[in-house]
């Protein structure tokens, strides 16, 4: 049977492959045909010729209608997890005479569900036809179209010729963004960071010396402080000295532990809770990156939300861990003593496994993090208060 269903497909994509009443009029045929045979009887002759002509014509014609047909494939936006996602895909016909009772199956990935298919009563000549459906999301990632396939039987509908098109396209499901009214983690860590940039540059702008960068003409209002006295009396007239100005600004950088093992259902929620961050602290703070294992650095909304889509567990390291401040999210509590100074980070755990991640952490800072457990929500906990918070919160509230 396996043999028999894989000429079946080869004749239908390379040549025409007889359908059930096509099967039929052949055997009917090559009755009349042995019968001819053995009576010598002329209007046997004839029926069983008329039936081999219309079979033949029957497989000629539909790899001929086939034959013109193009496929353009409009762009596929991309959308979140979730939200559906708009194929449209464009017949043209350019031949002089039309084309009629086609159907066309759409090779969509497997991850999004059965391939759909659409009957075309007729497309008239130089004319195109557009095919627009819709295909629900349920997880992020990237997603690729490779062809979609013509099929008719026209116009007897003896014979079933299929044929293949190139058609390629991408759509990219971003992960769901979760809507963060506060994350204390988020907070604590930017604030750390930026405070140690701050005293390094307010330290920077007090010291004089090696910061002049060059002497103009006094002018009116200028602090006296900032008068080079000794070019002053070299020209004869008052020079007052330029300073450097020093804008730094620290970059926050939200780190996925994406070189390490992950459970499936953790590693899902990091890629949210990353993407939810990154979004939470665009809205806050001007400079943020995302830093994964494989693709290192990345900046932008797009470029970050693409990346989140792509990323997958254990991958390659081709670029190393910032030095910097990050908040970093893993699975592995071992690494936390290796952060920079001023870092936050995200830990996933099970109830039974958080008491070892705590006492495995080395020397890192339990105040300076949170414990994820993958059973419960996730946005309650991105915006629960850090352990260094806590007791400030409930000095508040006496």
């Amino acid at each position: 049977m396996h043999l028999v269903q894989r000429l079946n497909h080869w004749l239908e994509t390379h040549w025409a492959t007889p359908a059930y009443s096509g099967w039929v009029l052949l055997g009917i045929t090559l009755c009349f045909l042995l019968a001819a045979t053995n009576t010598l009887a002329g209007w046997l002759y004839v029926l069983s010729g008329i039936g081999l002509a219309l079979l033949t014509v029957s497989a000629i014609l539909p790899v001929r209608s086939l034959r013109d047909l193009q496929i353009e494939r409009q762009p596929i936006p991309a959308v979140g997890a979730g939200e559906p996602l708009k194929i449209g895909i464009t017949v043209v016909n350019p031949a002089s005479n039309p084309k009629s009772l086609l159907q066309i199956h759409d090779q969509v990935p497997k991850d999004l569900g059965q391939s759909p298919q659409r009957a075309i009563a007729a497309i008239p000549a130089n004319e195109s036809y557009t095919w627009t459906y819709t295909l629900e999301t349920r997880h992020r990632g990237l997603f690729r179209w490779r062809t979609v396939q013509f099929s008719t039987a026209a116009p007897l509908g003896l014979f079933w010729c299929r044929r293949s098109r190139i058609a390629q396209a991408r759509a990219i499901v971003y992960p769901t963004i979760l809507n963060l009214t506060q994350c204390p983690l988020l907070e604590r860590t930017g604030l750390e960071a930026s405070s140690q940039v701050r005293l390094q540059t307010a330290s920077t702008q007090a010291s004089t010396t090696g910061a002049t960068r060059s002497l103009r003409p006094y002018r009116w209002g200028d602090p006296v402080r900032l008068i080079h006295w000794r070019t002053s009396a070299r020209f004869n007239e008052l020079r007052t000295r330029e300073l450097e100005t020093y804008t730094s600004q620290q970059n926050l950088i939200i780190a996925l532990d994406s070189a390490s093992d992950w459970e499936p259902n953790s590693f899902e929620q990091a890629v949210i809770a990353a993407a939810s961050l990154y979004t939470y602290a665009c809205r806050h703070q001007s400079s943020v990156q995302l830093w994964t294992a494989a693709a290192g650095l990345q900046q932008g909304t797009r470029r970050v939300l693409e990346t989140l889509a792509q990323v997958q567990p254990q991958e390659t390291p081709a670029k190393p861990k910032p030095h910097s401040p990050l908040i970093w999210l893993s699975q592995q509590p071992q690494q936390l003593a290796t952060l920079p100074p001023h870092s936050g980070w995200l830990l996933w755990v099970t109830p039974q496994s958080s008491q070892p991640a705590i006492a495995s952490m080395g020397g890192a800072d339990p105040a300076s993090g949170l414990l994820i457990h993958p059973d419960q929500p996730l946005q309650p906990q991105l915006q629960s208060p850090t352990i260094a918070d806590i007791p400030r919160l409930k000095r508040k509230k006496y």
